[in-house]
């Protein structure tokens, strides 16, 4: 009988260990769908070739290094200023959501991007591509600049990296401000 005690010990205690085991999920097992740096509130400067260029402040940046083509995602908005060689604000830029394509270096901004330039315009749109590499800045979304004496809008512009040299495809109207004039009331005459 002897044998008998000893495997139904064996058998209880090998019950008792697989009920307390709990179900795990999957391994993630793709490495690329995981960011290699995920930061929460962040301000930070980045530099080329020794020169402070950009200041970047986002609540969430994420950095996917194996995904292809890598990039940076900032999806809880951007706020980005870029800086001549004397460290003044060429311009600023802010949008809900952004891409970086660090190997192209192509900046993607979605939603509600604004941007000013040095001349003090406001510049408008949904969407807008910025490629470091070759200086330019485009979109064939609706554009919207404000002028200090005009309001412009369009669909698709193309521009320098400075937003000081652009040009609007399809040009929808020019809007004239004229901060002297008051206007009239006409209803009660």
């Amino acid at each position: 009988m002897r044998p008998f005690k000893g495997s139904f010990l064996l058998l209880l205690l090998f019950i008792s260990c697989s009920v307390g085991k709990k179900n795990l999920g999957e391994a993630i097992t793709e490495r690329d769908s995981l960011p290699v740096m995920s930061t929460l509130g962040v301000t930070t400067f980045v530099s080329d070739s020794g020169v402070v260029r950009y200041k970047i402040i986002t609540e969430e940046w994420l950095i996917f290094d194996r995904k292809k083509p890598s990039y940076w995602s900032f999806e809880k908005g951007v706020y980005l200023e870029k800086f001549d060689s004397v460290f003044q604000v060429e311009a600023s830029i802010k949008a809900d959501t952004a891409y970086f394509y660090d190997k192209d270096k192509l900046w993607k901004l979605i939603g509600n991007v604004e941007i000013q330039n040095l001349k003090g315009e406001s510049f408008d749109t949904e969407l807008l591509y910025w490629n470091q590499n070759t200086g330019k800045v485009y979109s064939d979304k609706r554009i919207r600049i404000e002028q200090i004496d005009r309001i412009i809008t369009g669909r698709g512009f193309e521009s320098n990296q400075q937003m000081t040299d652009y040009k609007i495809n399809n040009m929808e109207g020019i809007f004239y401000v004229d901060e002297n004039s008051t206007p009239t009331d006409t209803i009660g005459q």
